[in-house]
């Protein structure tokens, strides 16, 4: 039996449930179809009368009727089959898989033309059959779309001068090379919308083409995806940039199987852009053995918007402040998600600091060495999170300055219990008063309750950062009169302080002494630092300015006024002072 008449058959025994759902499993061969015919008859004429209201077309039944609209297909694959000689497989595929050509069709299509209905399923068969018969269909209209083009899409396609596809040789001639390569008939479209000039190739052409590919150690499996995925490889001869990629691939240790594995025909790929991002994780301190490891690992990074996606994050964390040294460190410990999500989530995160409105230095400060963690939280809204602990925006943001990693239980499905604000201050507030104590403070002075207020942190951490400076060679007693001018000294890591302490002794030169009579010089940062006392060395140096100003002054008041007041005393002072910001930007983002 033909694949037709199979068809054809199985087709007419799916009326019979759809029609008789009353009819029990017992009930007879015979009686199955004789019931199936008489409500098969019933239903057309239902539907026969329902046609009056729409014009007497088939377009309205076949919407409410599954059987009419089998019939009608199978009508419409025999003319396509017989009639037009066309490949059971081309045939089937263009009289199934194209809903809006059909529905076009089956409009023009009057049941009532051959006899109103009376001789049932068969008479909606006929009526196609008739109409086919002396209406040939444009062939490329149902052709474009079988391969996956819509008629918006395929329109501009249509040739003028024909309606039969057999009378475009070369067309069929390729289009048979892809389908016998591998490629799926509903995704030959994308490669005719985006390389059209492939379907005019001459004979032999294409198939040279696609061995060329194969030559290079590719797979059949993988050419036909790689062509369906990214059509334009298919111009000219084998791209030049498409090898440099195969051959990067393979040196930081992706396999061609890795490759069959994660593309995907849904997707299209710019092999350029994914080539420079390998190169760019290169600059920024990668070795191919860790990009390997990288991409086996997590392959959107490489291939989700061919890399795009990537460059995002890239520029995102730069933008909020990261140095490349913390850029390199999210990549190599980046969580097991999508770069789309970690994006996404980070750029979420950054809004919701926003929202509880932290200072922009805070928000650099956490993303820069947070990052990771930002990325793989997906937080609650500010005002569900303020709800559910019951408190306010500024408490959120000093609960998050205090200890970022708060966020990470702040995620969308965890349970958030309210604060026991009372419990925690007390609890807090006695660390700090047994600190403070501990180190000579009288309870209820004013340097005691101005130390009480400025230190932020717990007993335990203040307590390291004050042994910190005492370890860099202040004396305790020392350290605790600094604390008194300048509390806030303590509300630096061990590491930043030594780090700036070390900056000001080592590099600029100045001695411990100058920093214990102006002990605030520690909170500022190392940029202001170096950009004030640089430039005030080189006036000195020129004789613009006095030669003992107080470094207080120098880096207490705003850039306008440091610049009106000192660097515009000297003709060359803007350009040095500009020189000079240059370089230590550029310092602070290696």
């Amino acid at each position: 039996m033909s694949r037709l008449q199979k068809l054809r058959t199985l087709s007419s025994l799916k009326w019979v449930p759809l029609l008789c759902p009353e009819s029990n499993s017992t009930s007879s061969k015979s009686n199955l179809y004789v019931s199936g015919s008489h409500h098969l008859l019933q239903h057309l004429r239902f539907c026969g009368t329902e046609s009056l209201k729409n014009g007497g077309n088939l377009g309205e039944l076949a919407k409410k009727s599954r059987v009419v609209k089998r019939e009608a297909q199978a009508a419409l694959l025999e003319y396509f089959h017989f009639t037009r000689s066309f490949q059971i497989m081309d045939a089937e595929n263009m009289s199934k898989n194209t809903p809006d050509f059909f529905d076009r069709l089956l409009r023009r299509v009057d049941i009532r033309g051959g006899g109103g209905g009376g001789g049932g399923g068969a008479e909606v068969g006929k009526s196609v059959s008739r109409f086919l018969r002396y209406n040939p269909v444009n062939e490329f209209e149902p052709f474009f779309e079988s391969i996956g083009l819509s008629p918006s899409e395929y329109s501009s396609f249509l040739p003028r001068n024909l309606m039969f596809l057999n009378d475009d040789h070369l067309l069929l001639e390729n289009y048979y090379v892809l389908c016998n390569y591998g490629v799926a008939r509903n995704r030959i479209g994308k490669i005719y919308k985006e390389a059209r000039a492939v379907f005019g190739y001459d004979y032999g052409v294409l198939k040279s083409k696609l061995q060329s590919f194969q030559d290079l150690g590719l797979k059949q499996s993988l050419v036909a995806k790689v062509i369906a995925s990214s059509p334009r490889l298919l111009w000219g001869d084998v791209d030049k940039e498409f090898v440099i990629v195969l051959e990067k691939f393979k040196k930081i240790g992706i396999t061609y199987d890795w490759l069959e594995e994660h593309i995907s025909i849904e997707d299209s790929y710019d092999w350029k852009c994914m080539l420079e991002l390998v190169f760019l994780l290169s600059d920024l301190g990668l070795s191919d053995e860790q990009l390997g490891e990288l991409f086996a690992q997590h392959p959107p990074l490489l291939l989700e918007s061919s890399g795009r996606v990537t460059f995002c994050l890239f520029g995102l964390l730069l933008k909020f402040g990261s140095k490349i040294s913390d850029v390199q460190t999210v990549f190599l410990q980046f969580p097991p998600i999508s770069v789309l999500k970690f994006t996404e989530n980070l750029c979420n995160c950054y809004d919701f600091l926003v929202e509880i409105n932290m200072p922009v230095e805070e928000i650099g400060k956490i993303v820069g060495s947070h990052s990771s963690l930002l990325g793989s939280c997906e937080l609650k809204s500010v005002k569900s999170l303020m709800s559910a602990l019951n408190c306010g925006k500024n408490r959120l943001c000093q609960m998050v300055k205090e200890d970022p990693r708060l966020l990470k239980k702040w995620a969308l499905g965890k349970r958030v219990d309210p604060l026991q604000e009372q419990k925690r201050v007390l609890k807090v507030r006695m660390m700090k008063t047994e600190f403070l104590s501990s180190l000579g403070f009288e309870e209820k002075t004013n340097d005691f309750e101005k130390a009480l207020k400025i230190c932020r942190g717990k007993g335990v951490e203040l307590q390291e950062r004050f042994d910190c400076l005492v370890n860099i060679g202040f004396s305790r007693e020392e350290v605790v009169e600094m604390l008194k001018a300048s509390p806030q000294i303590l509300n630096q890591s061990s590491d930043v302080i030594e780090k700036k302490v070390g900056f000001f002794v080592k590099d600029l030169g100045y001695s411990l002494s100058d920093l214990r009579v102006h002990p605030k010089i520690i909170s500022y940062t190392i940029p202001r630092l170096k950009l004030r006392l640089l430039m005030y060395k080189w006036l000195k140096e020129e004789g613009a300015v006095h030669p003992k100003l107080a470094l207080s002054t120098l880096l207490s008041s705003s850039d306008d006024k440091f610049v009106t007041r000192y660097v515009n005393s000297h003709t060359e002072g803007p350009e040095f002072w500009e020189r000079l910001k240059k370089e230590i930007n550029s310092d602070e983002n290696i």
